[in-house]
């Protein structure tokens, strides 16, 4: 569905499954959805099995510019639309819309054609690994210790996510009523919990209460590049 021209609505057709290839860092799969989307249901299931993968990050951001049409998203966040509005200006895009994913923070793919998604994941894991990242949560505290590969050195932001695994909506109004959707990895904060050039090392403990599950991701700014994105254990 985009904003101000005609929707797209693909057909789901689900062959994601690729060997282990090139790097050993999962891929990060951002997918910017709503409830009140009626192209986006495939693609939210689409993200059911991204959400399985040990080679994936999928993270779905529930945006807020499709609300007025009848139904209200319960997961939408003005912060992201704004992310994606970001997004399309860092990659010269001139529109946004719904279902699309964003993949390492680099390029975009409608969010249900599973065949080019295949290929851009692909692609991420034969690109060489650009950091080691490992995030170890000890009570409630956050441990996170990073290291650039092959000496690269450029300005990031160290983000921490948390998002809900897995939740059921029934949709009564709107392009999608009467539906019962399921939606995962339903991304509910974003923070930026620090700053690292990847000139030395990066160590770094913050605080994290609650439970739900969490992923760090290192990027440049912009939001750009995805340097590297792991799930807390």
């Amino acid at each position: 569905m985009k904003l101000s021209l005609t929707s797209l609505v693909g057909a789901l057709c689900l062959s994601l499954s690729l060997g282990t290839v090139g790097r050993a860092d999962p891929v990060l799969v951002e997918l910017f959805t709503s409830q009140g989307c009626s192209s986006c249901p495939p693609a939210d299931q689409l993200m059911e099995e991204l959400a399985q993968r040990e080679d994936v990050i999928a993270l779905a951001l529930h945006v807020d510019y499709w609300d007025y049409i009848g139904w209200k998203d319960e997961f939408a966040d003005p912060a992201y639309t704004k992310r994606q509005k970001r997004y399309a200006h860092e990659g010269g895009r001139k529109m946004i819309y719904t279902p699309q994913m964003i993949v390492n923070g680099q390029e975009d793919v409608v969010g249900a054609r599973s065949m080019e998604l295949a290929d851009l994941i692909a692609r991420h894991r034969a690109a060489p690994a650009k950091a080691k990242l490992q995030a170890q949560r000890m009570g409630d505290r956050l441990v996170i210790e990073a290291q650039s590969v092959d000496g690269w050195a450029a300005p990031c932001e160290v983000q921490l996510v948390r998002y809900i695994p897995h939740q059921n909506t029934h949709i009564t109004r709107g392009e999608n009523a009467g539906k019962s959707l399921d939606y995962v990895n339903i991304v509910t904060d974003i923070q930026v919990i620090g700053q690292w050039d990847g000139r030395a090392p990066l160590s770094l403990e913050i605080e994290m209460t609650g439970d739900l599950p969490a992923v760090v991701m290192i990027q440049k700014p912009g939001p750009g590049q995805m340097m590297a994105a792991v799930k807390v254990e």
